[in-house]
């Protein structure tokens, strides 16, 4: 049986790595459903695309047994995430992420998802993919330079660029 996925895009959201995703996830025909990291549905890329998701992260409280991956697409609002985690969306991705990791679900993400996967108290000793810029900030998983990592339900890529080499891999995980 196909897994769901939750999708989660931080506003702005980086559109090469979420297109990426819903593509992959469209010709796969794996079900997901996305939500906007926000106080709102309407977000936009790092472009200026707007986009309006199909709900927000408020909304996936109490839907997390409906999916079986949680995926989260990094973007601009990454690099200034200290100085807005107190915002109720940014609180409830990080409590999202731990919901999805105590019940042993995937964490597929690129770019600085590694870093929050350490942030929410999730990766401690996992291999994590991060992006060179935030691989310092990465304090309990082990953060490598490596394209891609696998480590157990934990599917990081460093960036965008590197996703169709982890992409795959999910695919099978999901089917």
């Amino acid at each position: 049986m196909t897994k769901k996925a939750a999708v989660l895009a931080v506003d702005p959201v980086n559109g090469a790595g979420l297109f990426q995703y819903l593509e992959t996830f469209f010709e796969n025909d794996i079900p997901f459903t996305l939500f906007a990291v926000a106080g709102s549905r309407e977000i936009r890329t790092n472009s200026g695309v707007r986009i309006t998701a199909d709900a927000t992260i408020a909304e996936l409280k109490g839907r997390e047994g409906e999916f079986g991956a949680l995926v989260f697409a990094c973007g601009d609002a990454v690099p200034v995430f200290a100085q807005h985690a107190g915002e109720p969306w940014n609180a409830a991705l990080l409590g999202e992420m731990k919901t999805f990791a105590e019940q042993g679900k995937l964490l597929i993400g690129h770019c600085g998802a590694g870093l929050l996967f350490d942030i929410a108290g999730i990766a401690a000793g996992k291999r994590v993919a991060v992006h060179p810029l935030a691989k310092g900030a990465v304090r309990h998983a082990a953060a490598t330079d490596s394209a891609t990592e696998i480590d157990g339900n934990f599917y990081t890529a460093q960036e965008e660029h590197k996703l169709p080499e982890l992409l795959s891999k999910v695919v099978e995980a999901l089917k």
